[in-house]
């Protein structure tokens, strides 16, 4: 079971939502919004449940406006998701991975996060770790900085495969060298 974080579950949820950047281009991940949805069919047809932690649930609500009953109502009855809140484990292991960089000196662990920010990534981090999870999908490089010394794989967008039809469509769309 893969956990999604904000950045991944806007993309899903919203058709116009903003792709990342692909740090090999420094431009838009192209066919970010078919790449998420790969994912998830290809979870689904799995019959694996991907994880959504309450915080990154909020950080897409915040901005969601009126579409935010409809996310709620597609996360609710789609059968692949799970939606897991920052409970009494969740906050056990915030705890220890704070008490743990505090102890090493560098509350931010090598982030440039700010306290607020911190707080929500390392919930989405405790969330994943107490659902025994060890991939999250996202695009935030502070996620990454955090997670990756705790055992977890974080795989941005720009990782995931370009479904099949939108990698020939797009060989169908480019110019003929010879012309």
């Amino acid at each position: 079971m893969p956990v999604f974080d904000a950045t991944t579950l806007l993309l899903f949820l919203e058709p116009d939502a903003r792709a990342p950047l692909d740090p090999a281009t420094n431009k838009p991940v192209t066919d970010a919004k078919a790449r998420i949805d790969q994912l998830v069919d290809t979870l689904e047809k799995r019959r694996e449940t991907i994880v959504i932690p309450t915080p990154a649930l909020s950080e897409v609500l915040v901005h969601a406006g009126e579409a935010g009953p409809e996310y709620l109502e597609i996360l609710n009855t789609t059968r692949c998701f799970r939606i897991e809140p920052f409970d009494q484990r969740a906050a056990v292991e915030l705890a220890t991975m704070t008490r743990e960089a505090l102890r090493e000196g560098d509350l931010r662990a090598g982030t440039q996060a700010t306290r607020a920010k911190l707080k929500f990534d390392r919930q989405i981090i405790a969330i994943a770790r107490t659902q025994s999870q060890t991939t999250i999908h996202s695009d935030d490089e502070d996620i990454s900085t955090l997670g990756e010394p705790l055992g977890l794989e974080v795989i941005p967008v720009h990782a995931l495969p370009v479904p099949p039809e939108d990698a020939q469509r797009r060989l169908e769309l480019e110019p003929d060298e010879e012309s």
